[in-house]
């Protein structure tokens, strides 16, 4: 699998990987590649601080022109992942000197796709490019393709319990980057002066009690395939929560502008409605 981060942040992302119990860690450009079974992809969705992305990689190929990557994916059983009911999206990604244009990857990709469920059906699944069941990830270097199942949906970022915002409000990612990258003990307290919506102050919170990172999101792209295994899922979860652990210390915050510090409560709030403690 490969697990797609911020620039600086990919040695962060392979020791949360390597401690989350990842085989063959390798850091790539903006990324994380690793080996790991259904459980782990279950778990590293769930867990990891600085990931934005869990790809699931599905197969390779070769291809010299428009044409040969549409058969290459035409010729692929895709009923291995979803059905004709369910909706899908393409993401592309990389640029060669055929293809040059992601979006044009992309178009022809979803093409073939739609024509291989049409062809054996006589209708085609639709897209949906905001909350699509299938999200599929085509990454181009050169005349080499990589299909990938992104197994996340929506981006890792996206935690669940931010209700307000600022200008220009920081990442949850990237905060969480931040606060690995300090050396902070987890132990002591952490103090934000420009705290904004309180993101570094949530972040802390759940690093320094091991909660998950993204426990509060509704649901995650594997969900929707068609080997998603519910038991296992439920399973993993209640591991991964039995880990959290007391923190001593002070958690606190301050901002010049009121408006910020509005937002800052309200997510506060809904994160202490989720049970973290700051």
């Amino acid at each position: 699998m490969v697990a797609t981060t911020m620039m600086g942040l990919e040695e962060i992302l392979a020791d949360e990987l390597r401690k989350l119990g990842a085989q063959n860690v390798n850091i790539l450009n903006r990324a994380v590649e690793f080996v790991g079974d259904v459980g782990f992809m279950y778990k590293a969705n769930l867990n990891l601080r600085t990931a934005i992305r869990i790809l699931k990689p599905i197969f390779e190929f070769k291809a010299r022109n428009e044409n040969e990557l549409y058969k290459k994916i035409y010729d692929y059983n895709w009923e291995k992942y979803f059905h004709l009911k369910n909706t899908f999206s393409i993401q592309s990604s990389g640029l060669s000197e055929t293809f040059t244009h992601s979006k044009y990857t992309a178009l022809k990709t979803k093409d073939a796709i739609a024509d291989y469920f049409r062809d054996k059906y006589q209708e085609r699944p639709n897209v949906d490019v905001d909350n699509p069941d299938i999200q599929i990830n085509v990454h181009v270097k050169e005349n080499s393709f990589t299909i990938s199942l992104d197994s996340s949906g929506q981006s890792l970022h996206k935690r669940g319990y931010k209700v307000s915002s600022v200008e220009a409000p920081m990442n949850e990612v990237l905060a969480a980057g931040i606060i690995l990258l300090s050396n902070w003990d987890q132990k002591s307290n952490l103090h934000d002066p420009m705290c904004g919506s309180g993101t570094i102050l949530i972040e802390a919170s759940m690093i320094a009690h091991n909660i998950p990172a993204n426990i509060f999101r509704e649901s995650f792209g594997f969900q929707s395939w068609k080997n998603f295994d519910a038991d296992l899922w439920e399973k993993i979860k209640e591991t991964s929560l039995n880990k959290e652990k007391n923190y001593e210390g002070c958690i606190s915050g301050s901002d010049h502008f009121r408006s910020a510090l509005t937002a800052c409560r309200d997510n506060i709030t809904k994160a202490m409605q989720e049970e973290i403690k700051i």
